[in-house]
């Protein structure tokens, strides 16, 4: 199918969200015409940073309330839409129907449109790596694109703790199969690793983990992360390019998907200990990590991070096809600290003056 032309009108659902509200901000830099899915355009706590940009007072960038438990939602949105960011989370990954229902009335408002020629939907790294049983990292290490969670294994269901990858996958499924029956649209799906870096609102702080565990570690609490898992980061800002990369592409097929991450891992110990390190003037008092897991996962903390180390994701899908070259992790958290203080207020936790 065609590539969106830049100058385009695109539609981003999930616009005031973390990864949404890059995606509209680097749109308009490149000279699109942006319509904005939001659940409630009057809710200027959530998307008074749209309205803030220049686009919105020049008219090039429009707000539109969507629900998309509501099916129809869309159809007055899309037509004369070229492409779309589907980047908006569902109301709940732990029921596949329902994830089901949901995309096949997003898919019929773009069939309906006659106009959208591309849809890149946003899915997630854990549709790559995300395992019941994670000895399978071990008998398959290298993850990339056409790496998918053994699905046959019958523990894998969201009681276990996989609907979200889950749903991801059934998303992916439903738009590329209904592109390829449409024969007018193709759908492209976009994998991010761990999001990282600024927020555009104060609301942000809270619509994702890993931004939410960096605020903890400023205010003096965090978490050990799941199954003792690194950090596997992606800047907010680079996966809003790849998003719009892949709408621009020539190079794509319908039904590829692609990962986007600058292929840095870091323990969250260690995410904690590179504030003081990059912003030493905070005087960040670093506070101890919890590790809320039972003493049966806590005795196995080993042999789990030795899993996790050797593993290998690869970015090299998204590097051939986009002249990207990604922020470093260091940049991404610095940049989400001063955000975090500067937009959000947060108060960091100080140790004494030294002397």
């Amino acid at each position: 199918m065609a590539a969106v032309k830049r100058g385009g009108t695109v539609a981003v659902t999930g616009a005031a969200g973390f990864i949404g509200g890059w995606a509209v901000r680097r749109l308009l830099d490149r000279g699109y015409r942006v319509r904005a899915c939001v659940r409630d355009v009057n809710d200027d706590r959530r998307v008074g940073f749209l309205k803030a940009m220049p686009g919105y007072g020049s008219g090039r960038l429009t707000l539109h309330a969507a629900d998309l438990d509501q099916p129809g939602c869309l159809d007055s949105i899309f037509p004369g839409c070229h492409g779309v960011l589907h980047i908006s989370h569902v109301s709940t990954y732990d029921d596949p129907d329902y994830v089901r229902r949901t995309c096949d009335h997003i898919i019929e408002s773009v069939n309906k449109s006659l106009t959208v020629s591309r849809v890149v939907v946003t899915s997630s790294v854990a549709a790559v790596i995300s395992e019941v049983d994670i000895h399978e990292l071990e008998r398959r290490p290298v993850c990339y694109e056409d790496r998918y969670p053994d699905e046959q294994n019958p523990k894998r269901t969201p009681e276990r703790g996989q609907g979200y990858s889950m749903g991801k996958v059934i998303a992916q499924r439903a738009f590329s199969d209904a592109a390829e029956a449409n024969g007018s649209w193709d759908a492209i799906t976009c994998c991010p690793a761990d999001n990282v870096g600024p927020i555009q609102s104060p609301h942000q702080k809270d619509m994702g983990p890993w931004q939410h565990i960096i605020e903890g570690m400023l205010v003096g609490k965090y978490f050990q992360t799941g199954a003792y898992r690194p950090w596997m980061v992606v800047d907010v800002r680079d996966d809003a390019d790849c998003h719009i990369g892949l709408l621009e592409s020539v190079k794509v097929k319908n039904g590829e998907r692609y990962i986007a991450w600058s292929t840095e891992m870091r323990n969250v110990e260690d995410i904690c200990a590179s504030i003081d390190r990059l912003l030493p003037e905070l005087r960040h008092a670093a506070p101890e990590v919890t590790d809320p897991f039972p003493d049966r996962i806590k005795a196995r903390e080993a042999e789990l991070r030795k899993v996790w180390a050797g593993v290998e994701l690869r970015n090299d899908r998204v590097l051939s096809i986009l002249p990207i070259q990604f922020r470093s992790m260091d940049d991404s958290i610095r940049d989400c600290v001063e955000s975090l203080i500067s937009m959000a207020g947060v108060k960091v936790q100080t140790r004494a003056t030294d002397v």
